[in-house]
């Protein structure tokens, strides 16, 4: 139940108070893997006691260690160099500043301030005084699938404490779509205000450092004011020390940091009781292209947009490169290494660029105190919109265990042979792919579906050795014959699998079946066929089992050609299922 306060004036009255600063909502794992509920001020309190902040979404925690930093930059008002940074790393009380902060901004966070309620637009309202229900921020409620919800068919009222959390995450990841109009809202249409995109979190490829401790993220998170590749306002503020939000936007554009990470894209009222919160008044806010904010946005891959470069008549062009939840976090690697080993001139811009807060990490290796043979925790968080990102689809989360010297850009090798090896994954498990494909041919059966199952059992067995095999990169003198290692692991489980695949194939594959090119020909395809084909193109691919140091290309993803008959074979094609199109690259 919420705390109440006299509210000024008449004394006989009562305003309701739900003061964040103090009171727990924040749910935490302790290091003893008990969970929790802590307020603001506990949590800096108790940082060093904590594993890591919760959420009830993987895109919550992303918000909640968002709205931390934002807290922490200001309250220290830095770091400004790496030297302040090593003060606050090597200091178990660095938060310290932080307490007198959050009590001298007490005020706005308050959820139930009737003047400057927390994230909020008091006074906010449609023209109809509509109330909606709380379906509207809670985003574990599927759209049009209420039965996949454990709150079937709707959010009827929330705690406080819970209420406060989906505030955060509506700022960040709320879906796009037609919106009621807010009153004094100069976008208003017919009642209505046009798809102005989702929250400003929704369109990156989320991308956060995580340490032993709750203190270790927030400090190794804590970008300094003259890293590299980032630009800092001394302007730059948090929403709660900004003027209250009107109902419609004043069209500016963020300052850093701080503004990025409490970026009020939505319009927010909560209707509540002394009981808890009933229902919502939800309206677009501020809108912000993601274009070219890479100089801003530190939590994100980023890609260049020849589309946008052609649209726009200059050069280059950035915008996130968000994640692809049919992809693990590992197969992806590149995005996150990419930008320092790209060969280009000088006038020449990278392709891609990975997150600043990787770079500030390398810089930590390069000039702080982390060892290059540290181990660092890449968390990986994203969301899938669908139909024209009205609904969220999916939910990214995954963590990348690496090296700090993969981060390391005076010795790239590492890095190199890290992207090469899951390069070398993917082609194994594309020939693999073809494998089953070339089986289904043999009996006259659908090819898409067996390949499209072999492939996803290639990846999953893969995955846990790479991250292994990752991990243990930190120890090996010659990353080269570390890679190695990692071919010839490939290659020993793929050929496991191509087994499985060929002992199921029944006896309608062995018999085999004449099958015509497309260029004419025929040949005839069997399983015996099929399995000289595969056991050649993976020797291409990752070296004959019999050779200690295999021969690979070590560069392109493409598949080896085909040993079958002359002409292109309809297994051996390039994979297109990621396409480079621009709209569509992921992570």
């Amino acid at each position: 139940m919420a705390q109440t306060t006299e509210s000024p004036g008449a004394g006989a009255s009562e305003a309701l108070s739900f003061d964040l600063v103090s009171r727990p909502w924040i749910p935490v794992l302790r290091k003893d893997g008990s969970q929790d509920e802590l307020s603001l001020r506990q949590v800096f309190a108790q940082a060093g006691e904590l594993r890591r902040v919760m959420g009830d979404l993987a895109t919550q925690e992303f918000a909640l260690v968002r709205l931390l930093l934002a807290v922490a930059h200001d309250a220290l008002d830095g770091p400004g160099d790496i030297e302040e940074w090593v003060e606050l790393w090597e200091d178990p009380g660095c938060f310290g500043p932080v307490q007198a902060y959050l009590e001298e901004h007490r005020e706005r966070f308050d959820l139930l301030h009737p003047v400057m309620p927390f994230l909020q637009t008091a006074g906010l309202r449609s023209a109809k005084d509509e109330v909606f229900s709380l379906n509207r921020i809670v985003a574990d409620v599927p759209a049009g699938e209420p039965f996949f919800s454990a709150r079937m068919p709707d959010v009827e009222r929330l705690a406080f404490a819970e209420a406060a959390r989906w505030v955060v995450h509506v700022h960040a990841y709320d879906t796009s779509g037609i919106k009621t109009g807010m009153v004094g809202d100069d976008r208003v249409k017919g009642g209505k205000v046009y798809p102005l995109g989702t929250g400003w979190a929704g369109g990156l490829g989320g991308v956060f450092v995580e340490g032993d401790t709750l203190r270790e993220t927030l400090l190794l998170n804590l970008v300094a004011a003259d890293t590299e590749g980032l630009e800092f306002s001394p302007d730059d503020r948090p929403a709660w020390r900004r003027e209250p939000c009107g109902p419609g936007s004043d069209g500016r554009s963020a300052t850093g940091l701080r503004d990025l990470y409490t970026w009020q894209s939505r319009r927010v009222r909560l209707h509540h009781d002394a009981d808890g919160v009933h229902g919502v008044v939800l309206g677009y806010g501020d809108p912000l292209a993601w274009r070219n904010m890479h100089l801003r946005e530190p939590m994100t891959p980023w890609r260049r947009s020849t589309a946008q470069e052609k649209k726009l008549g200059q050069s280059p062009v950035y915008l996130p490169l968000e994640h692809d939840p049919a992809r693990a976090a590992w197969r992806g690697i590149a995005a996150l290494l990419a930008d320092r080993l790209e060969q280009t001139g000088a006038a020449e811009a990278p392709s891609r660029l990975r997150p600043r807060i990787l770079e500030w990490v390398a810089r930590l290796a390069t000039d702080g105190p982390l060892s290059r043979r540290s181990l660092v925790r890449a968390r990986v968080v994203g969301v899938r919109y669908g139909t024209q990102q009205s609904v969220i689809d999916e939910v990214v989360d995954d963590r990348l265990v690496m090296p700090v010297v993969l981060l390391h850009g005076q010795d790239p090798a590492y890095a190199h042979q890290a992207i090469a090896a899951a390069e070398d994954a993917d082609r194994a498990v594309r020939i693999l792919g073809d494998l089953a494909a070339d089986l289904a041919r043999a009996t006259g059966a659908e090819q898409e579906g067996p390949k499209s199952a072999a492939r996803a059992e290639g990846f999953d067995a893969l995955d846990h050795p790479y991250r292994g095999w990752l991990s243990a990169m930190a120890q090996a003198a010659d990353p080269l014959e570390h890679r190695y290692t990692w071919q010839r692991q490939v290659r020993e489980t793929v050929d496991r699998l191509g087994d499985r695949l060929i002992a199921a194939a029944g006896d309608a594959a062995w018999e085999g079946r004449i099958q015509t090119d497309n260029k004419g020909g025929t040949h005839w395809l069997n399983a015996g066929l099929a399995d000289v084909w595969f056991r050649g193109r993976l020797a291409r691919a990752l070296g004959h089992p019999d050779s200690s140091h295999p021969e690979s290309s070590g560069g392109s993803a493409t598949a080896p050609a085909d040993d079958g008959p002359p002409g292109p074979s309809p297994t051996g094609l390039p994979d297109t299922d990621h396409a480079a199109t621009d709209p569509e690259v992921h992570v």
